[in-house]
């Protein structure tokens, strides 16, 4: 019988419990969920195993406190860390889900040293770098969901706009997560069709800007937390991509070596993932504007990874 995939989740909150909810119902393999909080990862694995009969999946979801349950996952999804308050930029968050981000990454890498890592927690590009850093893998085995969230709300409010369905919506938004992301306007068509034939500039740049504030934008609406389920099913599918050897062409934060002008930190650009988790970088034409808010983009990444603590 083949050995099934095995998930680890990383954070129960509301976006690691709802990242082993879509794992599990997607079947992507048997799901672990670590909290550090007792009795939580337990109840709430427990209770999402427990519609398993329902939905009709056969994964296994168990919720544990300790990393010996992990091991040898095939996938481990980190979403440890401080939620972002309102008035708290993410900068504000560095120090203190560093420290989070480094412990969880290096326990989790004892007992898995062949995982591919995807990384949630914020700030994004940066807590990449720290996890790296604190298990010294190999540059393509960790890779951030910055990307496919940023492009999912830009696809999601440019579908509200014009009427049509989010899925003939194309587009890519590279750069740091969040303010500083750089959505492609010259990459962006719907079934193929240039945006700029559907809407007009200006309504496009407001798009744009709602975009790059999406974050904020619920963490206002929801005063108590943030967003949770288009970011755990960005992870997901960026593990079902993984775990399938898809060789899907996704925008990922991922390490650069001289990519797009840009070296030694981790920024959303497109990458293809596979069973080797980030296989191939993908360079794409980029317009003088659209490269130069790109490195705009890395910059503020830099000055991040920058004033992280000297143990990392």
């Amino acid at each position: 019988m083949a050995k099934r995939n095995k998930i680890t989740v990383i954070g129960a909150g509301n976006v690691g419990a709802t990242a082993a909810h879509w794992a599990a119902s997607k079947e992507l393999g048997d799901v672990v969920l670590v909290d550090i909080v007792e009795g939580l990862p337990q109840g709430k694995g427990l209770d999402l195993f427990q519609s398993s009969p329902v939905e009709g999946f056969d994964s296994t979801i168990t919720g544990t406190n300790s990393y010996e349950a992990t091991a040898d996952s095939d996938i481990v999804i980190i979403t440890s860390g401080l939620a972002r308050k309102p008035g708290m930029s993410r900068e504000d968050l560095l120090n203190k889900n560093a420290e989070i981000v480094g412990s969880v990454a290096r326990s989790a890498y004892k007992f898995s040293p062949n995982a591919v890592f995807i990384i949630v927690s914020n700030p994004l590009d940066i807590m990449c770098t720290v996890a790296q850093r604190a298990t010294g893998l190999p540059k393509n085995r960790i890779v951030g969901m910055a990307g496919i969230l940023d492009t999912a709300r830009y696809r999601a409010f440019i579908a509200m706009e014009i009427g049509v369905s989010v899925e003939d919506i194309q587009a890519l938004v590279l750069g740091g997560h969040g303010d500083d992301m750089v959505p492609l306007v010259s990459y962006t068509t719907v079934s193929g069709i240039p945006i700029t034939q559907f809407i007009g500039k200006e309504k496009l740049d407001s798009i744009v800007d709602r975009a790059r504030k999406g974050g904020g934008e619920i963490v206002s609406l929801l005063k108590t937390g943030s967003a949770y389920y288009a970011p755990s099913a960005a992870s997901v599918q960026m593990a079902e991509a993984i775990l399938k050897d898809k060789k899907r062409i996704l925008p990922c934060a991922a390490y650069l070596e001289g990519e797009y002008g840009i070296n030694g930190i981790f920024v959303g650009v497109p990458v293809l993932l596979g069973k080797d988790g980030v296989e191939k970088i993908v360079e794409v034409s980029l317009t003088a504007e659209e490269r130069a808010a790109l490195h705009r983009s890395a910059a503020s990444v830099q000055s991040g990874v920058a004033i992280l603590p000297a143990k990392f």
